[in-house]
């Protein structure tokens, strides 16, 4: 996918989903520029029917954590069939991929290059390198950067501003070691995105 698209994905929302890193916080922002969405008719206010609204909420979820549609019915299938509130449930199964946490550690300056990150067999889970972007981490398991790539320009420029995006509380960073471990799974609350699960659970219960 093109950066130009990369954008038009955010402006679709209506809102920043932080898909290209650092540079959706600088004026370059195409959202920044034109936070409307894209098309010919991007800037006429749209009302949005009950459905309209649910999937709005799918696809946004979708987008902020880089997944195709069979990937995301499979997560959602999975949640429901677990004991809890299938929503809360989904995105913590969502904020367990080694991609997202690859991310959340500061490793990459987005879920994007988290992908790249992990695929390049850089990343050792529990000493063992993975390459598989969507493994599901556990609670207490020990993530690190191979030895070779810690001097790489690219994880050097995404610790710098981990600073300023901060790690979560359920994860836990060792910035001059390369390393970190997930801690816990979070809770609803704990990931904190500017979503409404709920309205994804109704659009499937149809």
């Amino acid at each position: 996918m093109s950066a130009q698209s990369v954008c038009r994905l955010c402006r679709r929302e209506g809102m920043k989903l932080f898909l290209k890193g650092t540079r959706c916080e600088t004026e370059k922002c195409a959202f920044e520029r034109r936070g409307y969405a894209p098309g010919q008719h991007g800037q006429k206010r749209r009302k949005d029917t009950e459905y309209g609204l649910q999937l709005r909420e799918k696809q946004k979820v979708k987008r902020i954590y880089g997944l195709f549609e069979k990937q995301f019915r499979r997560y959602f299938s999975i949640a429901s069939s677990k004991k809890g509130v299938t929503g809360e449930t989904l995105l913590q199964l969502l904020e367990q991929r080694l991609d997202n946490t690859i991310y959340r550690m500061g490793f990459a300056e987005s879920r994007r290059q988290a992908r790249q990150v992990v695929r390049h067999g850089m990343v050792l889970v529990n000493a063992k390198k993975v390459d598989i972007p969507s493994y599901t981490l556990k609670a207490g398991d020990k993530i690190s950067i191979l030895e070779r790539f810690k001097a790489n320009v690219m994880l050097k420029k995404s610790l710098e501003t981990l600073q300023k995006r901060g790690v979560p509380g359920w994860l836990e960073v060792d910035t001059a070691a390369y390393a970190g471990t997930f801690k816990k799974i979070p809770t609803k609350d704990e990931i904190a995105l500017p979503v409404q699960e709920q309205l994804i659970v109704e659009l499937y219960s149809k």
